[in-house]
């Protein structure tokens, strides 16, 4: 909304001007506002102080000149988060004395009449701080928490979501969708965490769930002909909070027919590429780059890379089992790969720092990490030897390393890319299989060094497409398949027959079967929209075809009255 519009929206019997769109063009004006004394200076015969609003901050200046003796008085009385309202006359501020980091920074209001509305008394958390100043502890931030939400950072967060949430009610309804709202007290159905409970007064002992997404529902618009649907849904799980998880969230929630990947892809990135122009300035590139879930994990060490810095992970088994290093030599006839990531620059990490790689690893899941060096003179560190001769220039020319550059590596077993065990063999190894890798090590590495050296661009805007997840997770307690994604996301085409294969007879797959099935990495047609390594969406094509339906059913244990 431009400053124009806010002045028109905002204007009542109160105010004829919001304090933050005022600007320069309106030098000269009289205006009357209304808000909160953000700070206040008093500089002898002078006080200043920032009036606030919802639309920012103004400065206004009480002066002699032009402020009578009893505004000047209460102007020096006025405290922080004071309600006020005033009138005065905007004035471009002198050279030198414009605040360039304020929109409203190249003028003032030169405060003629003011009026304490409400006092307020001394605040136990400040809405003022300074840059260097830390914000008070969380708990009292919540306890007070009509006065955290009054700090500028918020109210600018809030507002973004707003204009994000109208850019895609905008584009979505452009694109043929309706914003249909599905019920809050649902039935409990399978999804990826546990349900919060109602009890039903009416019905003693039965209980209501609170929708985790509006799963069936839009399912149900679908086959009822409705062909496009979005909400802006509210989603409750009842699981632990972490940095990207909380129990209550909001998600733009959207359903297609007669639509593939592509179509997804296309409107989808229309909507991130409308939300971001709308809310952020700032145009994204299109379409977005496109890796399968094996590409990313065997490169990346995760299914949400973060594609503002490269550092690749590189697949080095065979060159390095070649090595006189017994870690590397005990890898020769298992399932085990040697896998790391050259560092531009990370030469220059001190000996604490490169310590700190072992710990850095552990949180990923892996025993440690390995590393060398490279120097003008040849190679430094925990494998250095190894290297000697002929290896050594092989190793060189295939990490591409260069004097100042690091590489650090990762031993042990991993998920992605990894030579699977036949399906018909008998025996220990047949029992095996990987559920989990040392991916997440590598991962943890990538990001923990490219924050280190200052890799990461902030100012780029990096989205990928991530698609072909795999179709089934193995649960080793309860010794069977389960959803990686739901069950009714459609199999990938060419892993059809062994599904198919699998599941003919008309009874539940076998533990030993459905490991078989597990084993042989079957794909789904399953996406995620990845942002700056966060997902940030995630979608599937499902299935339509009520037989193949019966069969995934009976491929994770689903029997047909729990269907």
């Amino acid at each position: 909304m431009s400053t124009a519009s806010v002045n028109d929206a905002l204007s009542t019997s109160y105010r004829s001007s919001a304090a933050g769109a005022l600007r320069g063009s309106d030098a000269g004006a009289t205006v009357r506002l209304a808000g909160w004394v953000h700070r206040r200076r008093d500089l002898g015969g002078l006080v200043f102080f920032d009036l606030r609003d919802r639309a920012g901050l103004v400065q206004v200046s009480f002066d002699p000149a032009w402020s009578p003796a009893e505004i000047l008085a209460e102007a020096r009385a006025a405290g922080p988060e004071d309600v006020v309202q005033l009138e005065g006359v905007v004035a471009l501020r002198p050279e030198g004395q414009r605040n360039v980091n304020l929109a409203t920074g190249e003028i003032e209001v030169r405060a003629t009449a003011m009026r304490v509305i409400t006092r307020a008394e001394p605040l136990p958390i400040p809405v003022y701080r300074t840059p260097e100043e830390e914000l008070p502890a969380e708990d009292l931030r919540l306890r007070y928490r009509y006065l955290d939400l009054r700090r500028p950072e918020l109210q600018h967060n809030l507002q973004i979501r707003h204009v994000a949430a109208q850019s895609a009610r905008r584009y979505l309804s452009e694109q043929g969708f309706l914003e249909i709202e599905t019920p809050m007290l649902t039935r409990r159905t399978p999804e990826g965490a546990r349900d919060y409970l109602v009890p039903s007064r009416t019905h003693p002992g039965e209980f209501y769930a609170l929708p985790q997404s509006p799963q069936l529902y839009k399912q149900l618009l679908m086959v009822s002909g409705y062909d496009r649907y979005f909400q802006i849904a509210r989603c409750l799980r009842d699981e632990d909070l972490r940095a990207d998880r909380q129990p209550e969230f909001t998600q733009i929630d959207a359903e297609m027919s007669f639509v593939d990947e592509e179509d997804v892809f296309r409107v989808g990135e229309g909507l991130m590429a409308a939300i971001f122009r709308e809310a952020a300035a700032v145009e994204l590139e299109l379409p977005f780059p496109r890796l399968s879930y094996a590409e990313a994990m065997a490169r990346y060490g995760t299914d949400k890379p973060d594609l503002r810095f490269e550092l690749p992970i590189e697949d080095l088994t065979e060159l390095l089992q070649q090595a006189d290093f017994r870690v590397f030599q005990a890898t020769q006839g298992t399932r085990q790969r040697i896998r790391g990531l050259r560092v531009p620059g990370g030469g220059a990490l001190s000996r604490r720092e490169l310590d700190e790689l072992q710990e850095v690893a552990r949180r990923g899941g892996a025993p440690g990490a390995l590393w060398v060096k490279r120097g003008d003179d040849g190679f430094s560190g925990q494998f250095a030897r190894a290297l000697e001769g002929g290896l050594g220039e092989r190793f060189q020319a295939a990490t591409g390393i260069r004097a100042g550059d690091l590489f650090v590596a990762v031993v042990g077993d991993f998920r992605s890319g990894t030579p699977r065990v036949a399906v018909e063999a008998e025996g220990p190894a047949a029992e095996r299989s990987v559920p989990t890798g040392l991916e997440p090590a590598l991962d943890e590495l990538r990001r923990h060094l490219a924050r280190k050296l200052n890799l990461i661009g902030q100012a780029k805007h990096a989205w990928a497409w991530i698609t072909e997840f795999p179709l089934f997770d193995w649960d080793p307690d309860a010794g069977r398949l389960v959803a990686a994604h739901h069950p009714f996301t459609m199999p990938h085409a060419d892993d059809l027959q062994a599904l198919l294969g699998a599941t003919a007879a008309d009874e539940p797959v076998s533990a030993e079967a459905a490991q078989r099935l597990f084993r042989r990495g079957m794909r789904s047609r399953a996406y995620d929209a990845v942002y700056n390594g966060n997902e940030l969406a995630s979608g599937s094509v499902r299935i339509h075809d009520p037989e193949l339906q019966r069969r995934i059913f009976r491929a994770l244990g689903i029997g047909p009255e729990a269907a």
